[in-house]
């Protein structure tokens, strides 16, 4: 059994997704996002790394994937995104697996350019879930489902 954390870093809401990984059947734990918004920077970063912390501590994650940062058009959001990651990162404490947004996609829709909407849909439908889930946590828990896929693959050798 092994229990993967995703993270949906962003510097206004990082979302956060725990499964558990047994065999290839994959079990929802936890899911939800830190609203650090209406914080100044260096709280928003310091409260990204503590409730990361806290659900760290509670699941006890043993791998742990992330989105990969990519340029915006602001250079000023691409910096504010990338310490948020860093943050993200420095509180997971554990080699941490990087996927693009494109690959996530493609692994939990089976399309790289779908929308919000349809990542949300198919998060729920692979984790057997009811209701509609709030975006950054479903795109945490698309970007685990991606790394759960990815080691299966590995292990099977083909990639």
């Amino acid at each position: 059994m092994t229990i993967i954390i995703g993270i949906d870093p962003g510097s206004r809401r990082t979302g956060y997704g725990v499964i558990q990984l047994e065999g290839n059947k994959q079990r929802y734990l936890s899911s939800g996002y830190l609203d650090v918004a209406s914080r100044p920077v260096y709280e928003r970063l310091q409260q990204i790394f503590l409730g990361l912390r806290e659900v760290i501590q509670l699941y006890k994650p043993h791998e742990a994937a992330i989105e990969q940062i990519f340029m915006h058009e602001n250079p000023n959001s691409a910096l504010k995104l990338g310490q948020a990651r860093g943050a993200a990162i420095v509180a997971l404490d554990m080699p941490v697996s990087e996927y693009s947004a494109r690959q996530v996609k493609k692994s939990v829709v089976g399309y790289g350019a779908a929308g919000k909407d349809q990542v949300q849909f198919m998060v729920s439908r692979l984790l057997n879930l009811s209701g509609k889930l709030q975006a950054d946590a479903a795109d945490a828990l698309a970007i685990a489902l991606c790394h759960a896929q990815a080691r299966t693959l590995k292990k099977l050798g083909l990639i």
